[in-house]
């Protein structure tokens, strides 16, 4: 049975870390070959599950020393059907990896868990297609392509399903759709351009509102990934309703558009304690932005200096 499934510890009023950069940490630091980004597919060897806990040992030990909750996000971004067809998974092996990847993350929450450091499980979910460019589907199709993975999860003990890194509000409005009939709490998470708005033109709010309205408010929050800060803060203003749905931000190291990023044969670490002021400032003008983490570029040390920025107890 699923620990927190009926009632998520992140909504209530204290700090949750997340994970860095899984992919581009496994790439340029530990020299790993993940094709098509797909970390999923170190879950096929002894030696591959090993690199996974390794890495999540480092995120955990910084939550457990600063009295944090943790989201653990399964390996999954790219454990869906199209891109497990170029890698050889078809249905059945997606399922099987999927479930396999959250009794991973049992594993890691039944070793680290403490009273203060509570470990929510979350299976992750990627956009069908390229998370840089916007896809085309209706949020009908949407939501049939994504239920299979949603299922695979719900069979499970994850406690949540959360999508990152969706450019259009039709695909989350069929994640969201797909979680609610298998029971699932869900997270949004959209990412944005160097103007603040979805790779569409439409503004984040926007995006949000829709998702919303045509779900009955159906996902438990809201948070954006995958740009750097510089790219949405112009996008969030203070009193505006839908700010009051997003509850975290993992965002990326560099300062590069997506654009940029995509052609970079190098990382882009940008700088650690940079980004943790930013956070700072952030987390203070948007207090309910609770749940932070990284995503391109960024690894341990900058969640390390993200937590001492925004937690006290861990200065």
């Amino acid at each position: 049975m699923a620990k927190y499934r009926q009632n998520l510890p992140q909504l209530a009023n204290r700090t949750f870390l997340s994970d860095g950069g899984m992919e581009t940490t496994l790439i340029f630091h530990e020299g790993l070959d993940l094709p098509h980004f797909a970390s999923f597919t170190l879950m096929a060897t002894p030696e591959g599950r090993q690199k996974l806990r390794e890495y999540f040992v480092r995120y955990l030990t910084i939550a457990r020393r600063s009295g944090t909750g943790f989201i653990l996000d399964s390996p999954t971004w790219r454990a869906n059907p199209d891109w497990g067809a170029l890698l050889g998974y078809g249905p059945e092996a997606l399922r099987a990896v999927n479930e396999a990847s959250i009794e991973l993350l049992l594993d890691l929450r039944n070793a680290f868990e403490t009273a203060e450091t509570l470990c929510v499980i979350s299976g992750a979910i990627g956009p069908r297609g390229d998370g840089y460019k916007a896809g085309k589907m209706d949020a009908s199709e949407a939501e049939a392509y994504h239920a299979a993975q949603i299922e695979s999860f719900a069979r499970t003990e994850a406690d949540m399903v959360a999508a990152y890194t969706l450019t259009n509000f039709h695909e989350a409005i069929g994640v969201a759709r797909a979680a609610k009939a298998h029971a699932m709490p869900c997270v949004i998470s959209f990412t944005v351009e160097t103007d603040g708005k979805l790779v569409t033109g439409m503004a984040l709010g926007e995006a949000i509102d829709r998702v919303d309205d045509a779900t009955d408010g159906a996902p438990a929050y809201y948070m954006i990934n995958c740009a750097h800060p510089t790219h949405f803060m112009q996008a969030l203003n203070k009193g505006e309703r839908w700010l009051d749905r997003v509850y975290g931000v993992k965002a990326n190291a560099s300062t590069k558009s997506h654009a940029e990023l995509d052609e970079s044969e190098t990382l882009d670490a940008g700088d650690p304690d940079d980004l943790g002021r930013r956070y700072s400032r952030l987390t203070a003008s948007f207090p309910t932005m609770r749940i932070l983490g990284g995503c391109c570029g960024t690894d341990h040390r900058h969640v390390a200096a993200i937590c001492e920025a925004c937690v006290p107890q861990a200065a």
